[in-house]
């Protein structure tokens, strides 16, 4: 699964003389979280919904609603934005794009080409929704857990005991005290009686 596969494509993107009030106003239009600032055809910055409400003037303020005004209309993007970019590229796996996310803790990112090009923004939400479709969630069937020795072979003796059913997905939690547990989601024929086929193969099963 490619990064191409679920970003969002042709971003929405804005100069670094954007003022913060009109940032926020196209936020606000598109529910977008995040905004990619271009300068020259490059990508030099980004700045998001906190990011421009934390520039706000406090409501405690002594200013008058004419001074107010007056310095909103010159805060510009440049002035709150975060440089240098995380990004991720068009044509890395979904995992690698999710693992820079959590490493960085950000919610979005925006997505390059192999030239440097801004071709896409990629988010937490199209990771979970990648990963919903990895799990097979949305074609039904028998969630089955299992656990079995981390050795050659034993996640065939489980395929083996799972037929005639058919295998949509397949996903592992690791490795603890040379076992593996695998989550197993199967559809079709006798689906209903994969626990038991499994059990009486010697294979342990969570409920």
């Amino acid at each position: 699964m490619l990064v191409r596969d679920w970003m969002t494509p042709n971003p929405i993107v804005i100069s670094p003389d954007t003022p913060v009030l009109e940032a926020l106003k196209l936020l606000g239009a598109h529910h977008f979280r995040r905004l990619p600032i271009v300068k020259d055809h490059a990508l030099i910055g980004m700045v998001t919904d906190k990011d421009l409400k934390d520039a706000m003037p406090s409501k405690a303020t002594t200013l008058s609603v004419w001074e107010l005004n007056y310095l909103l209309s010159k805060l510009t993007v440049d002035e709150v934005m975060a440089s240098p970019v995380v990004t991720a590229f068009d044509h890395e796996f979904m995992e690698d794009a999710a693992l820079r996310l959590q490493e960085h803790k950000i919610g979005g990112m925006p997505v390059l080409d192999k030239e440097g090009n801004l071709v896409g923004m990629i988010t937490i939400t199209d990771v979970l929704r990648a990963f919903t479709q990895i799990m097979g969630l949305q074609e039904g069937g028998e969630r089955i857990t299992i656990d079995v020795p981390d050795v050659p072979g034993s996640l065939n003796r489980a395929i083996e005991a799972i037929k005639p059913s058919n295998i949509i997905s397949v996903a592992t939690s690791g490795n603890q005290f040379q076992r593996r547990r695998f989550v197993i989601r199967v559809v079709g024929e006798a689906s209903e009686a994969v626990r038991d086929r499994l059990t009486a193969a010697g294979i342990l099963v969570y409920e």
